[in-house]
């Protein structure tokens, strides 16, 4: 992550200050800190964690340390610092960890040695530690512009016995020129960042009353009321952390501390490369699992749970899986029915087609493009299913209503797709009905009445599939678009099945296209049937089978697209335009 961490410190005497700061390098060391490693006061120290090595360097120069820094080089001078204004000693190499898996760099010191970033440091320093405070002065706060960064800061008190109040100031800040990223990072850095505080709290809290029990400040305090504050402190106004926390290896905590911070911060978020919007499936998939996240809610939430009712559920763009009794435990239900269904499977389109027939496919392909009913009557339940799973593949998302297996007949508004028993009874009107189709699955009396598709399936060829409907589809009828060009890929035998599949996706995309031009057109724009349709005609979607599909798609259109259109609808600049 792009950021620097930085602990601030508001000095009685010299006002907010920076003790300690954390960056990520990406390119070689900074000029203030050499190649080598080089052991500070003879200890050169080294240790590896969670792919980061952690080594002392010493910098050639330290701005902060005074008589020896350029006089062109950012940070206080010595004459304006004090013990509790300083972090590392004059000469102290400083910290660097080396991330083995992406070659970057993390350098702490007192002050970033690059002027620009030193400035940006010390506005955001100053701001977190006098106007940008929460109420209560102690707690996370953002705040930040695009010029000068974006920054979180927590503030919070150490405890001294020696301070004003008891107590110091101090706080942690995390800077970035990314407002997006600082912000989704929020809770993952007040938890981490909380982390850290509360430690030296901790500390600092332990050696407050160790002083307090040896020598209770209160009580002096109260005997010398009238002598000036300034005077009572003997020169022990200024305290440094370590003093404070009664911790000399406290710098080397704070720099593991952040630097995993910064690490673990970059690594827990990703970004993913969309190419173009989602398409119409992807948003019904969406809305379909927030309402099913939903459902599951507000059953966990009941007091007693609904017994399941004998009559089989719709489900909306996803089958409906059937596992056995014994295998409910089991993670993933779809393992049982591909081990069981894969001698009775219809592989793809193309494998449907050669086992129906040509004319029957066609037959059957037209009415699911159409939403009329498809009806498969079988004794085999996952031989249904599989065809289900081949045929919805032709359809959008949202067009998708599956029954896939039922003891009795289910109306076709509740399902577009249904399942059923031999024995189950189907009304007279829908066998003789145009709006439905119906596949029978009987036994075959021969048993080679289907030539052998696939070296290791045979089953298929004990079933005789008879495809019947109340309106047959002619032979020599047109037919949608789509479907000729369905039946196009299929035949091309230079095209795989995965080419096919692709191909199916580009040409349901390119009709949902124009199926989200006439809902605009029809339903928010309200234009008369003439001009529908020369939009038709320009659509090329005129002809009658393709009218009724659009008609049909527009039923599959997400509830996100419609809600847009409907929003932009009542704007008052959308219809300034029409106007």
């Amino acid at each position: 992550m792009n950021a620097i961490v930085a602990l601030c410190h508001f000095c009685e005497l010299h006002g907010p200050r920076t003790l300690f700061c954390t960056e990520v390098l990406h390119s070689p060391l900074p000029q203030g800190a050499s190649s080598g490693d080089v052991s500070g006061q003879n200890e050169q120290a080294e240790e590896e964690e969670g792919g980061i090595q952690m080594s002392s360097r010493i910098r050639s120069h330290s701005p902060a340390e005074g008589a020896s820094a350029d006089s062109s080089s950012p940070g206080p001078k010595k004459s304006d610092m004090c013990e509790g204004c300083r972090s590392l000693a004059g000469g102290h190499p400083g910290y660097v960890s080396h991330d083995k898996e992406t070659s970057i760099k993390y350098v702490s010191h007192q002050h970033p040695n690059h002027p620009q970033l030193f400035s940006i440091v010390r506005q955001a320093c100053v701001r977190s530690l006098s106007c940008e405070v929460c109420p209560g002065r102690e707690g996370p706060i953002f705040f930040g512009d695009e010029q000068h960064g974006f920054v979180f800061s927590h503030t919070f008190f150490i405890k001294d016995s020696l301070a004003r109040g008891f107590q110091r100031w101090y706080s942690i800040i995390t800077i970035m020129m990314d407002r997006i990223y600082l912000i989704n990072s929020w809770p993952f850095l007040l938890g981490k960042i909380r982390g850290i505080i509360d430690e030296l709290q901790g500390k600092a809290l332990k050696v407050f009353e160790a002083e307090q029990y040896g020598c209770p400040q209160r009580a002096q305090r109260m005997n010398t009321a009238f002598t000036p504050f300034l005077h009572q402190r003997n020169g022990n106004a200024a305290r440094s952390l370590t003093s404070l926390t009664n911790d000399e290896n406290l710098w080397a905590c704070l720099h593991t501390s952040f630097a995993w911070l910064l690490k673990a911060c970059g690594s827990r978020l990703t970004e993913k490369l969309l190419e173009g919007a989602p398409t119409e499936d992807t948003l019904v998939q969406m809305e379909k699992l927030a309402d099913l996240k939903e459902e599951s809610e507000g059953w966990d939430g009941s007091e007693e749970e609904e017994k399941p009712s004998a009559q089989t559920d719709v489900v909306e763009g996803q089958e409906l899986s059937k596992c056995p009794p014994e295998t409910s435990l089991m993670p993933d239900c779809n393992s049982w029915n591909v081990a069981h269904r894969r001698l009775s499977v219809f592989r793809s389109l193309r494998h449907m087609r050669q086992v129906l027939g040509a004319s029957a496919f066609r037959m059957l392909a037209w009415h699911v493009l159409m939403g009329n009913q498809v009806i498969w009557k079988a004794r085999d339940m996952d031989l249904v299913q599989s065809a289900f799973d081949v045929l919805r593949t032709m359809l959008p998302v949202g067009c998708v209503r599956i029954i896939p297996y039922s003891d009795q007949y289910e109306e076709a508004y509740r399902c577009n797709f249904l399942g059923l028993s031999p024995h189950v009874q189907i009304p007279s009107h829908i066998l003789s009905s145009e709006f439905a189709v119906l596949v029978e699955v009987r036994t075959a009396t021969r048993s080679s009445l289907y030539p052998t598709l696939f070296d290791d399936e045979q089953s298929l060829n004990k079933y005789e599939f008879v495809v019947t409907s109340g309106s047959p589809v002619a032979a020599d009828r047109v037919g949608p678009t789509i479907l000729n060009k369905i039946e196009a890929a299929l035949t091309n035998q230079n095209l795989s099945v995965d080419v096919v599949d692709q191909c199916l996706v580009c040409l349901k995309e390119e009709w949902m296209n124009k199926v989200k031009v006439l809902f605009k057109f029809t339903k928010v724009d309200s234009r008369p049937k003439e001009d529908t349709q020369k939009l038709l005609s320009i659509l090329g979607a005129a002809e009658e089978d393709n009218v009724k599909l659009l008609k049909f798609w527009m039923t599959g259109l997400s509830k996100t697209y419609k809600s847009h259109l409907m929003s932009t609808v009542r704007s008052p600049t959308s219809s300034e335009s029409r106007n």
